[in-house]
This record gives structure tokens, C-alpha cells and sequence, in this order.
């Protein structure tokens, strides 16, 4: 019986095997395709299931990821704040009321809340008039302090359209004050006089109100529409999880590498340059991309936030028009990535014969990005299609 047994899952194994040997080498005829003679691919394909890789080419090579790094983003934060995080946004005053007039100062602290829009400002001032005020001499400040006052990333291209960071702005426009002083004014307050400007809240302000966005609206704009302003407010919520006062990217840096040690790679030279990958400084590898996929798996929590927000093959998102009418429609849940020259996607997917898989395409040097996307494509018909 026992040897009945043995042979039973020798027959087993060999047979996984073979399936697995077949799969190589049909992956590796897709990797003969002439545009590997003057580009570069990082590619990685793990089993979730079975705890091992199924396939690499070049997964370790450090490559630019392009919004891939959205991906590194989304876990870091996850992991560091949890699926119940709100950015906030305050509304706070100094001084004291006499009868009606406050004689003392309105101050907006900004979270970098990117979701923020006119009607949560209207909502804001409509507290200043419910607090019984129709009238301030001050001033009305806004606090960008919040983070560094950088208002591009590092490595960002000049030439490029790209989102100016503060921490208080609606629709990515620095024009909250402004937008505010014209709802208190709505509410009926009288603000003559009153003068807009930029400063710190004093300790002793008094909180007047809060307006709080759960992370996850942050998280499926970000992942779905691939929104690099989107990106960088979350870069800058792990670093203000660091504590050290004004939120850096040096700090969100830290906080990523210390992810990156915890999974085992942190002798790698990963270069960590921004949230969005918007920075050509970036540089990450597929294997780093796996095992921050294979991380959120293991980690329920983070796993059942992130996946939902991922692209869906041939069905929304930036992959709404890609794998249509093949059976990774629907299947594969993937971030993208495009930069001149770039073109990446990771995410996870399902084979055919049920087994759970994540991966990690960068494809670098590709001038036209269609076919970088066209190759990565071909991998996921690939590996949905395969028993």
C-alpha cells in the first residue's frame, strides 16, 4: 500500500512537472519575439498556491516601473494605516466672540486630501456660521504644513503635466482658501477687511470642525484611473504615520524600505523616488512587485481593500479596453504603467486549472507602448488560458 502510495504521488509531481516545463516553454517562445533585441523585460510569474515561482526572466534587474509604483504605494499604506485610515481636513479659530463678531482668526489645515471638493468646503464654512458668526476681524489662514513645501516629486520631468503637492487645495488647484472665504461669505458672514493668508495654527486654536474621506476613495481612483495626484497624497500619509513632524518624502521612503526589509529584500538597491512613478528615479524589480503582491495576499485585510481596486482586464479602469473576449477578461486584476519608453503591469490573476497566481511585467525600452502592452497581454491570455 505504501509503495501503491509513493507511486501514486510520484506520478503526481511528475506530472506537475511536465505542466510546469510546458509552461516555460511557451512562455519562453513569447520572449524570443524580436522586440527583445533592443528592448529589456523584468518578468516574474508566482504561485500564490503552491508558495513558489512558476516562471522569471530577468526578475531581478532593477527597471523603471512607471505607475507600477502605485502598487508599492498602495501596500505601504495599507500596511502602515489600515483599510480604516481618513484623511482630514480642519477648520479651527483663535480669538473671542462678541456677540457675533469674531475678533481672532480662522484657521485650514490641510491632510492632502485629494478628494476634497466644493461642497465639503461649503459644508466647512457652514460650521464657522452655525458657531453664531456673522461677522470675523482677522484673518482666514490656510496650513499647508502638513508636509515639506516641495511642489513636485523627485526626478519628475519638467515637461510633463504634473500635479503641484500642497496639502490643502480642491480639484489639485491651490485655490481652497480663496473657495472657503467665498462659502463663509455665502453663509452669511461678513468678512471685510478680512485677509487671506498662509501660516501655522496656534496650539490653543479651537477645532471647529472636521472633514474626513475614508482612504479607500483615495485608493480607487488612484489604482482604477492610474490618478498620480492621488498617488502622492497617500505617499505623504505614510510619511506623516512616521511622526516626525512635517510629513517628507524621505519619510514615506523609510517607511517603504522598512516594508521591503520585512519581505526579505532589503539588501536590493531599490531606488524609492516618489508615490506615483511619475519619477524616472524610481527603480524596483519584478521579484520586489511579486513579493509585495504575494505580501497582500497572505495579509487578508490588505488583500480584500486592495484587490477591488485594481483594473479589471476588458472591463474598467486602464484595462477596460485590453484581453477583450479572451478568457483574461475578467479575470486578471492588474495596476498599469506607461512612461515614455516604459510599460508595465502587475496584479494577479487565475489559471484555468484554478490555481491563484500574481506577476510582474516591466517592459523598458519600448517606444511605442503598444507593444509593450500587446506582450504583457499575451502573458495573461497565457496563463488564464493554461491547465
Amino acid at each position: 500500500m505504501k509503495k501503491y502510495l509513493f507511486l501514486l504521488l510520484s506520478w503526481g509531481a511528475f506530472v506537475t512537472a511536465l505542466a510546469q516545463d510546458s509552461l516555460q516553454i511557451r512562455l519562453d517562445s513569447l520572449l524570443s519575439d524580436p522586440m527583445f533585441e533592443t528592448s529589456q523585460v523584468g518578468l516574474m510569474v508566482y504561485d500564490l498556491d503552491a508558495d513558489s515561482a512558476l516562471y522569471t526572466r530577468n526578475h531581478r534587474h532593477l527597471l523603471r516601473p512607471a505607475s507600477c509604483m502605485k502598487l508599492v504605494t498602495a501596500i505601504t499604506a495599507l500596511d502602515q494605516l489600515g483599510a480604516s485610515y481618513d484623511y482630514e481636513t480642519r477648520i479651527y479659530y483663535t480669538g473671542r466672540l462678541e456677540g457675533r463678531t469674531l475678533r481672532g482668526n480662522i484657521y485650514c489645515v490641510g491632510g492632502f486630501d485629494p478628494t476634497l471638493t466644493i461642497d465639503d468646503v461649503a459644508l466647512l464654512a457652514g460650521c464657522v456660521q452655525r458657531m453664531g458668526i456673522d461677522s470675523i476681524c482677522g484673518q482666514l489662514v490656510a496650513d499647508c504644513t502638513m508636509k515639506e513645501a516641495q511642489d513636485y516629486g523627485e526626478g519628475w520631468c519638467w515637461d510633463d503635466e504634473n500635479p503641484l503637492l500642497t496639502a490643502l487645495s480642491i480639484g489639485r488647484k491651490n485655490t481652497f482658501l480663496t473657495t472657503f472665504s467665498e462659502e463663509v461669505a455665502r453663509a452669511g458672514v461678513n468678512l471685510e477687511g478680512v485677509r487671506l493668508t498662509e501660516g501655522r495654527v496656534p496650539q490653543n486654536a479651537q477645532l471647529i470642525a472636521t472633514c474626513k474621506h475614508n482612504i479607500l476613495q483615495v485608493l480607487e481612483r488612484m489604482m482604477k484611473m492610474s490618478d498620480n495626484f492621488y498617488a502622492e497624497s497617500m505617499f505623504y500619509q505614510t510619511a506623516a504615520s512616521a511622526k516626525k513632524g512635517v510629513a517628507r518624502a524621505k519619510d514615506a521612503r523609510d517607511v517603504t524600505k522598512r516594508l521591503i526589509a520585512r519581505l526579505g529584500l532589503g539588501h536590493y538597491p531599490y531606488k524609492i523616488a516618489d508615490g506615483s512613478g511619475l519619477s524616472l528615479y524610481n527603480y524596483v524589480s519584478a521579484e520586489l512587485l511579486c513579493r509585495l503582491l504575494r505580501h497582500a495576499w497572505r495579509s487578508p485585510a490588505i488583500h480584500q481593500t486592495l484587490v477591488p481596486s485594481l483594473p479589471v482586464a476588458g472591463v474598467d479602469g486602464t484595462l477596460e479596453k485590453r484581453m477583450k473576449g479572451t478568457k483574461a477578461q475578467g479575470n486578471v486584476r492588474a495596476k498599469t504603467g506607461t512612461l515614455t519608453g516604459i510599460s508595465s503591469l502587475a496584479g494577479y490573476c487565475t489559471m484555468a486549472d484554478g490555481r491563484q497566481l500574481c506577476f510582474a511585467i516591466i517592459n523598458q525600452g519600448v517606444m511605442r507602448n503598444a507593444t509593450g502592452k500587446a506582450f504583457q497581454d499575451r502573458v495573461c491570455k497565457l496563463l488564464c488560458e493554461y491547465e
